[in-house]
């Protein structure tokens, strides 16, 4: 018979294969008694005392002797391993009694547990989340008399750190036959979780701390187990085990398998420290497994992820642990020496692999892909989020969502029903399902199965999400409609119940939402008529603002009069501006103050010169009269805090303040000069000629008379001010500062209208222009007599007139003052310069000339300039200045040329240059005794002469303006590369004689 497996179910893929592993695998040390797995390393234990150690990752075998080297049967009871495959753990039972062995996979032989000696243990716990390759950490033992003891084993220790007994079963003395162990950590702290199987019950412990102080626990509260009726001889418990956690376990006992889920983090915590960790609770009758009356009770079993793998006589069954139903039968293929069948079933949890044994041979059972069809048993069962969970493929999934429709559609729950259809994406198409809803006239549930869909879809599917979209908003609206329909007078706010009122608030928030989240896919022209068609105004506004269409939504507020919610609308900053100008008419009519507002909020983000057309418009409307004039507020706003300079706006403003009945603010604005203090900036910004027509049209003479004056048409400015007012008329003409002229001609105006228009007694207003010449001292009394009627007394203005010939008087004096000081400055010139003719200064006989060095009294120097020059016997002429520096004529002339400006040098030249051809012709002349025509020359001489003296000697050329300038000229001049080239240094071509190097010792 070969090794194989058989689908129960008929047809389909297997799960699992069974493949020979290991034939005659206790190699002469007995037959097979015992077998452990953990991350592909297995032990058999022998009826011999031998252990035999595979590890099929490094390929691999070792025998190792747990006999102690006695003869004769010493069968291995139990071999276990760790899920790491390091640690080991045997049980022999000798003639004299029981012995446990620990081996390392790195030691040669295995060492004897002496605490142990004499206990048989059947099970044990590892600790999986903290052993680790060198030690064990803590390990929980049970054993056959119902004891429990904790253990660690190091490897370098070569022995066992410690052993203490944890706990004893003592109301019902049994075997442990199974042990788990889980941990969890809490903080700082760790919460254990121990299992522990008997022929007949389940115990089950919990607590915080270690091991010894969990079991201690108990000794004060009630030890919880599960008893089950009847009773098996090998008694099992398994966890399925998945990335080092436990996932489920499984109990194999008398009465059938009794599973269920494990969560650990679960917080179920009672006061008394127990916490419930066990979930979805499962029991698997044995009767399930075979005929009635068959015995059908497993040898042995095993847990996978989705299955119960069962030992039953010679075959394992392999039962869905969802369903139960057993979905294959694996058999093996015995040699002809087994005397007994399949002995019992281990897994190797790391791995993912499950063995059987016989008494010779070993038999792997490999899973293969066991959640393939997990989706459908759920399916089956109707646990619809556990299969889809487990489904693979998009048309699994559509299977799973159909049954679910299809349900929910069966028993008239539409709405339901329409969120699953939404899902499928292969099975069913959008029309047919559409259909269905239609078909039972359920528009709602239509509604709600295209809004799904829409959730279902990808961005790519552009068309169909716009065609949804607009098919879904047309839903919406008929909704709406058929919710006003129901009253017979269609008017919501009396007709329609509560529960209907309720209703249409809702939907309508539901449709708003929905636009909302569907403006960027529905087509805009599409909607909008939509919308319109069905008298939803509101909602079209709203969707006009979704799609920014805002003009639209202004002029809906504008019509409806609430001018508020259209400014909140214009101060969005992704409004257009230009909108601001196309409403600003209506909306300064419809309420001035808040559109005031909003301007003055916008600040410079509007240009106010756009805004006359609106403010004009306001301005033309009849108001009350202490109404605030908005349109003077705004701008005001904007000539004095925004600066604006538009002359339009300024003309604007000063108009409006014309009308005004008070003067006063027109007469501010024209007198605050709002441009003053600007770079290059005028005083003002409005257009003069414009403001003078206007004031005068609205009789507004003072502003006329402060618009003259800002023209500087100061006579006219005076001229008007004497019809309007006397004082402002002096105030006039007394602005002119710069030109006393016509400073005077003012008020000589004001003078002869006092004098002749002033209304009053003629000798009055006599008095009264004399009293003008207290006023300014411009006008004399006769400046004023012209004015004055020809019959007029002069007793009246006898005072100012001697007053003004005493002034005369005074004056006269002043000036023959005057003269007489002029006279006096004149003579002391003329005394300074006749002194200046005999002025003389002392030279040293060893004075130097400060150019040439020479002495400067020595015969025979440089030669003379000329005639012209001043010498004593062969001495050349010499310049001296107060500073006590001496040159040479010829040498100071040489000095100021090379050191001031090459133009001021050609003039010097040229001036050298006339007076010497000048003193030639003197001497050829003089051989004629022509003395008339040399007196004629003198004066010429004599002006070239002094033109020279003050091209080179208007001051020291050593202390003068001359040297300091010098001080900014470089050391070398431009022109003077040979001078610069002179002082390279050239390296020298001659050879250089090698002297032999003589040693000094």
């Amino acid at each position: 018979m070969n090794s194989g497996g058989v689908s129960v179910g008929g047809g389909g893929s297997h799960l699992f294969s069974v493949d020979p592993l290991e034939r005659h695998a206790a190699k002469g040390h007995g037959i097979i008694t015992s077998m452990a797995a953990g991350n592909d390393v297995i032990l058999i234990g022998t009826s011999k005392g031998w252990v035999i150690r595979h590890d099929f990752g490094l390929g691999d075998s070792q025998d190792l002797d747990f006999s102690g080297g006695r003869g004769g049967d010493q069968p291995v009871h139990r071999v276990f391993v760790d899920p790491g495959g390091s640690h080991c753990v045997a049980t022999v039972l000798h003639p004299g009694g029981a012995e446990t062995y620990y081996m390392h996979a790195k030691w040669p032989r295995p060492r004897i547990l002496g605490r142990l000696k004499g206990l048989v243990v059947n099970a044990i716990a590892w600790n999986r989340q903290l052993i680790t390759e060198v030690s064990t950490k803590e390990v929980i033992l049970g054993t056959e008399n119902g004891q429990m003891f904790e253990m660690a084993v190091d490897e370098v220790d070569k022995r066992e750190k410690y052993v203490k007994q944890l706990f004893e079963l003592t109301e019902l003395r049994e075997a442990i036959m199974g042990l788990q162990m889980e941990t969890a950590s809490i903080g700082n702290s760790t919460r254990y979780y121990v299992m522990a199987v008997t022929p007949t019950r389940l115990y089950s412990f919990t607590g915080i701390g270690s091991l010894e102080t969990m079991f201690t626990s108990y000794s004060d509260r009630t030890v919880h187990f599960m008893e089950l009726p009847g009773e098996i001889p090998n008694s099992e418990l398994h966890f399925f085990i998945k990335q080092r956690r436990a996932k489920h376990f499984a109990w194999l006992s008398g009465a059938g398998i009794y599973f269920g889920d494990l969560n650990f983090g679960a917080q179920h915590s009672s006061t008394n420290g127990d916490e419930n960790f066990v979930e979805n609770k499962g029991f698997l009758d044995y009767s399930k497994l075979g005929e009635p009356g068959e015995d059908v009770k497993p040898k042995s079993f095993a847990v996978s992820e989705f299955h119960f793998l069962l030992l039953i006589g010679d075959k394992v069954k392999v039962v869905n642990r969802i369903s139960q139903q057993t979905i294959e039968e694996l058999t093996f293929d015995h040699t002809s020496e087994s005397s007994k069948g399949i002995i019992a079933l281990c897994s190797d949890a790391t791995a993912g692999l499950f063995y059987a044994y016989d008494e010779n041979s070993i038999f792997q059972v490999s899973v293969h892909d066991e959640g393939q069809d997990m989706w459908q048993v759920y399916l089956d069962l109707k646990e619809y989020a556990a299969a889809l969970s487990h489904c693979r493929n998009p048309f699994q999934r559509d299977q799973v969502y159909l049954l679910q429709a299809d349900a929910a559609f069966s028993v008239k729950d539409y709405y339901r029903a329409a969120s699953f259809y939404a899902k499928i994406s292969y099975l069913l198409s959008f029309e047919e399902i559409s259909l269905k809803f239609i078909a039972v006239g359920e528009q709602d549930a239509l509604r709600t199965f295209l809004l799904r869909k829409l959730d279902n879809l990808t961005k790519d599917d552009k068309s169909q999400i716009t065609m949804i979209s607009t098919w879904a908003t047309e839903l919406y609206l008929d909704k709406i409609n058929r919710l006003l329909l129901e009253d017979d007078a269609g008017m919501i706010g009396n007709g329609l119940s509560g529960n209907n009122r309720s209703e249409y608030h809702s939907i309508v928030m539901e449709f708003r939402a929905f636009l909302s989240d569907s403006k960027d896919v529905l087509d805009e022209a599409t909607t909008m008529r939509l919308l319109e068609s069905y008298g939803r105004v509101d909602e079209l506004v709203y969707f006009a603002g979704l799609k920014e269409q805002y003009e639209i939504v202004i002029h809906h507020f504008i019509q409806q009069g609430e001018a508020k919610k259209a400014l909140e609308v214009l101060q969005r900053p992704n409004v257009s501006v230009d909108l601001q100008y196309k409403f600003a008419p209506d909306l300064i009519v419809l309420d001035a103050y808040e559109t005031v507002e909003s301007w003055m909020i916008a600040r410079n983000k509007l240009n106010p010169r756009k805004l006359i057309p609106a403010m004009m418009r306001y301005a033309s409307e009849p108001r009350a009269k202490n109404e605030t004039h908005e349109v003077v507020k705004y701008l005001e706003f904007s000539v004095k805090e925004l600066h604006n300079e538009d002359p339009g706006v300024h003309n604007l403003l000063l108009s409006l303040y014309a009308k005004q009945d008070d003067e006063k603010q027109l007469l501010k604005f024209l007198d605050t000069k709002i441009g003053r203090g600007r770079t290059n900036g005028p005083d003002f910004f409005y257009d003069p000629k414009y403001a003078l027509r206007l004031c005068l049209k609205e009789k507004r003479m003072r502003a006329c008379v402060s618009i003259y004056s800002m023209m500087s048409m100061h006579e006219e400015a005076v001229a008007l001010a004497l019809q309007v007012d006397l004082e402002l008329a002096k105030a006039e003409a007394d602005k002119v500062e710069d030109d006393e002229d016509l400073r005077k001609k003012l008020w000589l105006m004001v003078a002869k209208h006092v004098i002749e228009q002033e209304k009053g007694d003629k000798d009055e207003n006599i008095r009264k222009a004399i009293a003008l010449l207290t006023e300014t001292n411009l006008l004399k009394i006769e400046d004023i007599l012209p004015f004055f009627p020809d019959f007029v007394l002069i007793d009246d203005f006898q005072e100012e007139i001697c007053k003004s010939l005493k002034d005369y008087k005074n004056r006269i004096e002043q000036l023959i003052g005057e003269m007489n000081d002029a006279t006096q400055g004149a003579e002391n010139i003329r005394s300074d310069i006749n002194a200046l003719a005999q002025r003389f200064a002392f030279i040293g006989s060893n004075e130097d000339c400060g150019v040439c060095k020479r002495k400067i009294l020595t015969a025979g120097g440089p030669q003379h300039v000329g005639r012209s020059y001043t010498s004593v016997g062969d001495m050349a002429p010499l310049y001296v200045f107060p500073c006590s520096h001496v040159f040479h004529t010829q040498c100071l002339i040489g000095h100021v040329t090379r050191c001031t400006t090459p133009t001021q040098a050609a003039y010097i030249l040229d001036l050298q240059k006339q007076l010497s051809l000048m003193d030639g012709r003197s001497t050829k002349d003089s051989g004629g005794n022509a003395i008339d025509e040399n007196i004629t020359r003198t004066a010429p001489v004599k002006t070239i002469r002094t033109q020279l003296d003050d091209a080179i000697a208007s001051e020291c050329p050593f202390c003068g303006d001359l040297m300091m300038r010098d001080i900014a000229l470089p050391f070398i001049q431009p022109g003077e590369a040979e001078l610069i080239a002179s002082w390279e240094v050239k390296p020298q071509v001659a050879t250089q004689k090698i002297l032999p190097m003589t040693p000094l010792y």
